[in-house]
């Protein structure tokens, strides 16, 4: 390639910026965190990154959205403005109601004619946009389920305008077996849309194994190995690891607001074997069945409830989505169960934050805890665990790890695996945390560590967007 800086242009449902209307009557946008501005924030010097996405509002006035537009660009970013329906239908209906279940193993999804309508004239709105502004050689990386027909809309009109671009695509959920995905009856389309790419990534081999067995009972393809060809097109797959800044958590360690937080919570719970879980408030995280295991451990192990604390963090997601009101109506109901019966004079073996919390009190309760527990049903990857891990240098905490979690592809030798439907494994996997010699433990953490701070977001970003580069 040339001196010339490359180009990558990044396609995500969600821009990573905030706007918010300022007293001029303007618009001002900033940067929000998040795991995938994190990975892209370390691709390294030789790449200029423009992002396309919907900003989180719909602004009707066209002077309006001009404005708003202006303040994205100097953040290198391009808004895609959609009506609130059709927004709706595409994120709420058919995103969310319908793919996520099916990408995460539940089955018995009501599927929507209207909501798959809006879901594919989104996919085209974002294809418009982004084929209008690219140029040859750019290359082009898009995100997760949410956008599953961009590439092919997007490779058609790259094709009548006569621009070659290399097309990448993410899925940061897991990809499901075949007797799942075909549940859906627009599974074809949904993989034709996928197979317009050039290179196609998943966190696991088994999400990639999974999504080349439904391409080759779905659809007339031939497969040799990674590759997949379909029509007159061959896509590559492959598994690339997505992790964290570890830096992040070690420079926020050393920071004194955090090390005063921890000596706070450090006295707190001096007496205490704190088990940590953190958790967006979702169906998919097994927060039910963590309770519940939770409550049956302290049923096996009387002795054990003034001696542990599982402080619970469960994240506000979907909250206007009744099958998540539900949720979190049941958490409350079982947190006051363990609460009442498990209690003493000296406290309550459950605190349950049912909130986002500041870095500051996450980076600290992730330094004292003892334990982290990770219930998830299914999972993409979860890098709550490699969070955890960032932060317990020198103090060899233990992971307790969902086997269903895609993280337990790469954690499971440092950690304890467990299935979360099993209310006896999940005691049990407690009970041996709680209960291990200091050297097992360093041992187990040093594996864990080794692989966090190999596996970075930035090496992530770097090791797909050079994959992606070989096509340009």
């Amino acid at each position: 390639m040339s001196d010339k800086k490359r180009q990558l242009i990044i396609v995500s449902n969600r821009l990573p910026l905030s706007l918010k209307k300022n007293e001029k009557g303007g618009y001002d946008s900033s940067l929000s965190s998040g795991g995938l501005v994190t990975a892209l924030s370390g691709i390294s010097s030789s790449t200029n990154v423009r992002w396309f996405g919907w900003p989180g509002c719909n602004i009707e006035d066209d002077a309006e959205r001009e404005e708003a537009s202006r303040s994205l660009a100097d953040k290198d970013a391009v808004g895609i403005f959609l009506e609130e329906e059709l927004a709706h239908g595409h994120y709420n209906v058919f995103s969310n109601g319908i793919a996520w279940p099916i990408l995460h193993y539940q089955s018995g999804v009501d599927f929507k004619e209207d909501a798959w309508k809006a879901y594919a004239r989104v996919n085209e709105i974002f294809a418009d946009k982004v084929a209008e502004s690219v140029e040859s050689g750019d290359l082009i990386w898009v995100h997760d389920y949410h956008l599953l027909l961009a590439p092919a809309y997007l490779r058609e009109r790259l094709q009548k305008q006569g621009k070659k671009c290399p097309i990448g695509f993410s899925l940061h959920t897991p990809f499901p077996a075949q007797d799942f995905w075909r549940a859906l009856p627009v599974q074809k389309e949904l993989l034709q849309g996928v197979l317009a790419c050039d290179v196609i990534g998943f966190h696991t081999d088994e999400y990639k194994r999974n999504f080349i067995e439904c391409c080759s009972r779905g659809l007339d393809v031939s497969v040799s190995g990674d590759e997949i060809a379909y029509k007159d097109h061959k896509s590559r797959t492959g598994t690339f690891i997505v992790g964290i800044d570890p830096a992040k958590f070690t420079d926020g360690l050393a920071g004194k607001e955090v090390q005063d937080r921890v000596a706070e919570l450090e006295d707190e719970y001096k007496r205490k074997i704190v088990i940590l879980g953190v958790d967006r408030l979702d169906y998919t995280k097994g927060l039910i069945q963590k309770l519940q295991g939770y409550d049956y451990f302290l049923q096996q192990h009387p002795d054990m409830k003034n001696k542990v604390t599982l402080i619970q963090v469960a994240i506000p997601s979907r909250e206007d989505v009744k099958e998540y009101q539900d949720l979190e109506r049941e958490l409350s109901m079982l947190v006051g169960k363990i609460s009442g019966e498990h209690s003493t004079p000296d406290g309550s073996p459950i605190i349950y934050l049912h909130h986002s919390v500041p870095f500051v009190d996450l980076t600290s309760l992730y330094r004292i805890a003892d334990i982290c527990l990770i219930t998830s049903r299914r999972d993409g990857m979860n890098l709550v665990a490699a969070e955890y891990v960032a932060c317990q240098k020198d103090r060899y905490g233990v992971l307790v790890l969902s086997e269903l979690a895609g993280a337990a592809s790469f954690m499971g030798g440092g950690s304890i695996l467990f299935n979360p439907s099993s209310a006896q494994q999940l005691s049990d996997s407690i009970y041996a945390a709680a209960t291990m010699s200091v050297e097992e433990k360093k041992k187990r953490y040093e594996e864990l560590e080794e692989f966090v701070t190999s596996n970075t977001s930035a090496q992530w970003g770097e090791t797909f967007t050079n994959a992606l580069a070989e096509f340009a």
